[in-house]
């Protein structure tokens, strides 16, 4: 890893530079009093200050519906056009959270744990994250109770933290980072020996990830799922909003002799979700539903994948409808 400093003005250049290459550049964007990741072409269309964005980044490497691949029938023999890793455009991702950038690396565990998945791969492949370090939070975010920090350098390409006089600390983390600052290589002077950490915001531990974790491998049968559901509606916006969840559906696009089979976002939430065809549900209930929710991320990744299912970035209690607040339940289960 490099560190750089680069100024107010070159911070400009390089965007432009960015931009200019052909690639597509998505950043935060006000939008009818939200903050949503857009495409975007200059540098004053992103927004300043703010503590987080409605949706996560999940969307750039792990899109809403996607076609796996199509077919046509014909003459008894059917032609087969499979997915394209070269139709995916390159990708820049401009002023990411780190919890947002953190929350690759359970993606492409999920996706990968029995077998590569080569659409999720080519997305990765071809999108970089540029992050910037948080100087910001509110009461719902706990990255540093998840092995995160606002400075957390994890999913990043490259990470700036803004300084006072407008320019900024770039650590270059990858070869992907290398390649963004050659864009624009004269911008980007030498380390002025700033320390980042006096410029990201306090956000001490909530609770113990190592505790919680032991507490879950001995609550499958604990009455405080029933509790903790209660006002769930079962409505999925945890799920859609959060930068790990990998929940998905296969849906068959079927018209006369053409097909297309397509993979789209579900959510563990839903009652439907693993309800079999025969009628039977082994999640009939939404307390058994938030408990699989909370195990996954808390117990099951960390013993199978070796990575927690969770960012901190607090997404899912914001956009809740009945104010199901995870941190307050995690807490409350490191407490018991």
């Amino acid at each position: 890893m490099e560190t750089k400093y680069i100024s107010k003005s070159g911070i400009e250049q390089w965007f432009k530079s960015i931009v200019d290459s052909g690639k597509r550049v998505y950043a935060p964007v006000n939008s009818r009093d939200q903050i949503e990741f857009k495409r975007v072409k200059n540098l004053s269309e992103v927004a300043d200050e703010y503590v987080q964005t409605t949706q996560s980044i999940k969307a750039s490497v792990y899109p809403k519906a996607e076609v796996l691949f199509s077919y046509e029938k014909e003459h008894g023999k059917v032609h087969l056009t499979d997915f394209n890793p070269d139709s995916i455009p390159e990708t820049v991702l401009w002023k990411v959270h780190p919890c947002d950038a953190a929350g690759f690396k359970p993606l492409s565990a999920i996706f990968n744990w029995d077998s590569p998945d080569k659409l999720h791969n080519a997305h990765v492949q071809k999108t970089s994250v540029i992050s910037f370090s948080c100087a910001m939070a509110d009461e719902s975010c706990f990255c540093t109770s998840v092995n995160g920090s606002p400075g957390n350098l994890a999913g990043s390409d490259i990470q700036l933290t803004m300084l006072p006089d407008g320019g900024a600390i770039a650590e270059i983390v990858t070869p992907k980072g290398e390649a963004l600052v050659a864009l624009s290589p004269t911008v980007f002077e030498a380390d002025k020996g700033e320390d980042k950490t006096k410029y990201l915001v306090d956000l001490p531990a909530r609770f113990s990830l190592e505790e919680v974790n032991a507490k879950l491998n001995k609550a499958f049968n604990s009455t405080v799922w029933k509790e903790q559901s209660e006002r769930c509606i079962g409505c999925g916006a945890c799920a859609f909003v959060c930068p790990t969840c990998a929940c998905f559906d296969i849906q068959e696009d079927v018209h006369g002799s053409t097909g297309r089979r397509i993979r789209c976002w579900d959510a563990c939430g839903f009652g439907l979700f693993t309800l079999h065809t025969s009628g039977h549900n082994p999640r009939e209930h939404q307390s058994q539903r938030w408990r699989q929710r909370l195990l996954h991320k808390f117990s099951y990744m960390p013993a199978r994948l070796n990575v927690v299912g969770c960012t901190g970035c607090g997404r899912c209690s914001r956009a809740c409808p009945v104010d199901m607040n995870i941190l307050e339940h995690i807490t409350s289960i490191a407490e018991q």
